[in-house]
């Protein structure tokens, strides 16, 4: 135990920097994969398989993107960020994420299953209120008001935080994308349905882009993190 107290914030880092990676190099693994889940000249079970080899990857990068938060929160409260994290807060705030993360992989586990599907609904319904919550406590924070308390040389840490923001946004619609490959694939195994192939063809090309966009946020936030430039 005192030797989790004397490193805390180490070890904080070390799982930060590990749960980036898993956000980073699994978004690449599903974008790769999707070439070949939308590929209509795969027969129907082998774009199944590799749509599960999708979800698999993506389970990854989505735990890691929902810890980002809160380890970011916890080392923002040792930097002296976030006092209203002090106490109790801490534990409070893990809890709120604890069942984000398992809404999170009941919706995975679930996957292919009604409830699953509503689990995903309800676990991308809860981001839209973090999302504002978390670009408004940002901007205040530029402001020199609200409960992110930053100065000239930390303002890093409330960029870093509506860059998350951001990428979440993103992460929405990608999410979207990924829920409809489950509902437009039990509609393609009644049969041929050319509909449905042009609307893979068209959400694919169009989360594509997004994905560039995403990467590139999300470098951003690496970057923010690592050289804290102002």
């Amino acid at each position: 135990m005192e030797f989790l107290i004397a490193n805390e914030l180490s070890i904080l880092r070390w799982v930060h920097i590990l749960a980036m990676v898993y956000w980073l190099g699994g978004e690449w693994g599903v974008f790769q994969t999707s070439y070949h889940v939308t590929n209509p000249a795969l027969s129907l079970e082998e774009r199944r398989r590799h749509m599960e080899t999708a979800y698999r990857i993506d389970i990854l990068a989505r735990t890691g993107i929902v810890l980002l938060l809160p380890l970011g929160l916890h080392m923002g409260k040792i930097y002296g960020f976030v006092p209203m994290l002090d106490g109790a807060g801490v534990w409070w705030m893990w809890l709120f994420f604890a069942i984000w993360l398992a809404m999170t992989w009941t919706a995975f586990l679930k996957r292919e299953t009604d409830i699953g599907i509503k689990v995903t609904k309800a676990e991308e319904l809860l981001r839209y209120p973090l999302i504002g919550a978390l670009f408004v406590v940002s901007f205040m924070a530029f402001d020199g008001s609200g409960p992110i308390e930053t100065s000239a040389g930390n303002h890093w840490y409330p960029a870093k935080m509506a860059l998350y923001a951001f990428a979440l946004c993103i992460g929405l619609f990608l999410r979207l994308v990924m829920r409809r490959w489950t509902s437009r694939f039990r509609k393609l195994a009644e049969g041929p349905d050319a509909a449905e192939e042009a609307a893979l063809a068209r959400e694919i090309g169009q989360a594509r882009i997004s994905a560039y966009i995403y990467w590139i946020t999300i470098a951003s936030v690496c970057f923010l993190g690592a050289v804290k430039p102002f």
